[in-house]
């Protein structure tokens, strides 16, 4: 009885807090020309009030815009509701009117396949996903996976209730390549919100829109539809002395076709002054408006005219050009187009303007997050009595090593965020790496009054937390490099994948690019990435790698035959065998010596060295910092110098030590997490208007996948120089 009691109430917080839909029936209005907050609610027989509670895009006493997608909660459920402001009475309407209650007449085996999701699986069966849960339990609890089979419920087929939603007054839309939500949005003149009113089936969490998505949208007053192409019509009072030639050179459309349109002028014997005519609108087809063309901006509450000309150093009129419905005024929630060479200005993200956020202005005091750090201290393993082997332990045990780096830094991030005027509650626990510990810790903790998880750092426990965490919205920080085989929407992959460093540094190649002769030289183990190099620029020379039993090298001769004497060539190495490395190395420096030495060589070869990865093999001792500085040797990185700041005062003074690349990186995540906290306390909901961030080694730009977690897709370009090592780009 408890355990169906407990299912129940859950069923019941899914309904309350993710169907509103089920909870109170509501219809969906397209605002017309002309109609007003008091009219539609008078219309509907709901209050003003009632109306705004559900549409936050608009305000009282405002005008409504055209075609904006209002939802209109049902007049007998509003007076049914009055009096029923507790929670007791709210669970009661809901299990009321809840579409769960119906009961099944048999049900169907399904084997779950990979990639299915419970919403595809609910929408091919025709039934909701709670329906699903309902007789599944134990998704409640866990994730939905592959091979996994579960019942659906089959039910007997009703005739379907008179839709609420008039089907004349909307299109089926197929999105094109490149169109984004905001630029759909901005073609059919409506909000976001209104977007996701009527296409439910769109994430809430994600912007992402694939191509060939159909939509169902607004359509336009006074067109007609076909094959999506559009017409569009004004209104015009025809002036004084107007005739149909002075027409035609003004909107490009002849006098058959306007009087077609404008049966009247026949009627009345001409054009007549005051007369009110149609006349068509060139309408943008799908493939103008989208992100080869256009950026877009979101107008936020409280936003004037001064504000956005300053803004876009753009003119009113410019902006009214291109955004016509700015002639009825400027309304929240709008979606603006601007030139797409407005980009540099700005930060830009999927094709968004971001509104720059000072976190350190915008902090909030009366926040105060709570935070879990977990990580491998392998405290059982350590006598620390024995202060030479816990020494030595530290040194060579890595997952402590990165454990007391990163948590260092991180002590020092929240001295840092104290001193600003917030307070953290701090929980931190030893997972040891072992699965079982981790599964203990979550399960003495509630979860759900955390505001974020920093870490564990292996795999097994990673997911885990990352599963029990999703079902509380809890973002969990994974702060080393993480490979997950799993989708975990709720997971931030802080560590910048291998694959957008290898795109960064073939992007700053090609930007710099001016006919350099290049040579790409990689072991077997890198032949995917030789390729890609090769496919990338046609005209690159390769080099053969002789892998043997004990020996591995290349061919001076071969190599020197590749190098030019007309232009610098540009070396790519590519391996993780530090012997391969080092020799290539010493080889290049001696090609590049002959160069510094033209009075006594007869060669005059430049040499500049480059990697997509620099892995750890590029750090072995053997390998001559002057031979890499002589190269000039350039790479991707997750990581830059860190130079004196007041966190390195901070970090020597509480520890009596410089800090290294962990503590640094622990100092970076943490602060930023709790920097964006204290702005507000929701990790998922900030990243959407938060850009790009940057610490002191570390920077962070997290994009929501569309089928995983949120991932950092920052990074620098580095290179060697007299000695130093300095960030490029």
């Amino acid at each position: 009885m408890k355990n169906s009691v407990k299912v129940l109430f859950i069923v019941v917080l899914c309904v309350l807090f993710t169907n509103t839909a089920i909870a109170q029936k509501f219809t969906t209005h397209a605002v017309k020309n002309g109609e007003t907050l008091q009219s539609i609610s008078s219309e509907y027989g709901v209050t003003q009030e009632a109306i705004l509670q559900y549409n936050k895009e608009i305000k009282k006493n405002e005008k409504l815009n055209v075609n904006t997608i209002l939802v209109i909660p049902n007049s007998k459920d509003q007076a049914s509701n009055k009096g029923n402001s507790s929670v007791v009475s709210l669970i009661k309407g809901i299990l009321q009117d809840s579409v769960v209650i119906r009961e099944p007449i048999g049900f169907i085996e399904h084997k779950v396949k990979k990639k299915e999701t419970l919403f595809g699986i609910a929408k091919r069966y025709n039934v909701s996903e709670e329906e699903i849960k309902k007789y599944n339990k134990e998704l409640y609890a866990s994730q939905l996976k592959k091979k996994m089979v579960i019942r659906i419920p089959k039910y007997k087929r009703v005739a379907d209730e008179e839709s609420t939603i008039n089907p004349d007054d909307f299109e089926k839309y197929i999105v094109a390549p490149k169109e984004t939500r905001w630029s759909i949005a901005h073609k059919y003149g409506i909000t976001i919100d209104s977007l996701l009113v009527l296409n439910p089936e769109l994430s809430k969490t994600s912007n992402y829109l694939a191509e060939g998505f159909e939509l169902l949208l607004p359509k336009i007053a006074g067109t007609t539809v076909d094959n999506q192409e559009t017409q569009l019509f004004i209104s015009y009072t025809v002036p004084a002395k107007m005739n149909f030639y002075r027409l035609e050179k003004e909107f490009g459309v002849k006098s058959d076709e306007i009087v077609r349109l404008n049966p009247e002028i026949v009627e009345r014997g001409g054009l007549k002054e005051g007369m009110v005519i149609r006349l068509p609108e060139t309408k943008l087809d799908p493939g103008e408006i989208n992100t080869d063309n256009y950026i877009f901006y979101e107008v936020k509450p409280k936003q004037n005219e001064f504000r956005l000309t300053r803004k876009f150093g753009m003119s009113w009129a410019e902006l009214i050009q291109l955004n016509p419905d700015l002639k009825d005024g400027l309304k929240a929630g709008m979606i603006l187009k601007l030139p797409k060479d407005q980009a540099s200005n700005f930060e830009v993200k999927n094709s968004l303007v971001l509104d720059k956020v000072n976190l350190l202005d915008s902090i909030n005091t009366a926040v105060k997050p709570k935070v879990m750090f977990l990580l491998p201290f392998r405290l059982d393993k350590l006598d620390l009595s024995d202060k030479e082997k816990v020494a030595w332990t530290i040194e060579n045990r890595n997952s402590l090593k990165y454990s007391l780096g990163l948590y260092s830094g991180a002590l020092v991030a929240l001295d840092s965020i104290k001193a600003l005027g917030v307070s953290v509650d701090v929980r931190t626990f030893d997972n040891r790496l072992d699965i079982q510990q981790t599964k203990s810790i979550l399960s003495k903790e509630l979860l759900s009054n955390y505001s974020a998880i920093f870490g564990p750092l292996d795999i097994p426990s990673l997911k885990e937390v990352a599963v029990q965490a999703a079902k509380y919205d809890v973002p969990v920080i994974a702060p080393v490099p993480a490979k997950s085989d799993i989708s975990l929407d709720n997971v931030f992959f802080s560590y910048t994948e291998e694959k957008l460093l290898r795109d960064h540094m073939v992007k700053y190649i090609k930007d710099n690019y001016k006919e350099e002769n290049i040579v790409v030289i990689a072991d077997e183990k890198h032949t995917e990435v030789k390729e890609m190099l090769i496919g990338q620029f046609t005209n690159a020379k390769t080099v053969q790698v002789k892998e043997e039993e004990k020996n591995i090298g290349i061919n001076k001769d071969k190599l020197g035959s590749l190098l030019s004497e007309e232009v610098e060539n540009w070396v790519f190495v590519e391996s993780d065998n530090f012997k391969l490395i080092s020799s290539i190395v010493s080889i290049l420096n001696a090609f590049n010596n002959s160069f510094l030495d033209l009075e006594n060589s007869k060669n005059k070869v430049k040499v500049r060295m480059f990697t997509t990865d620099k892995n750890n093999a590029f750090e072995n001792d053997v390998i001559s910092s002057t031979h890499l500085s002589n190269l000039n040797f350039t790479f991707p990185s997750v990581y830059r110098e860190v130079k004196e700041s007041s966190f390195v005062e901070r970090y020597r003074e509480k520890f009596g030590d410089d800090p290294d690349k962990f503590a640094v990186r622990g100092f970076d995540i943490t602060f930023d997490l709790l920097l964006k906290l204290a702005y507000q306390n929701d990790l998922m909901s900030i990243s959407k208007l938060i850009g790009q961030t940057e610490y002191n080694g570390n920077k962070f730009d997290y994009e929501k996948d569309a089928t995983s977690g949120y991932f950092n897709k920052a990074s620098y370009i580095m290179a060697y120089e007299t000695m130093q090592i300095k960030e490029l780009e």
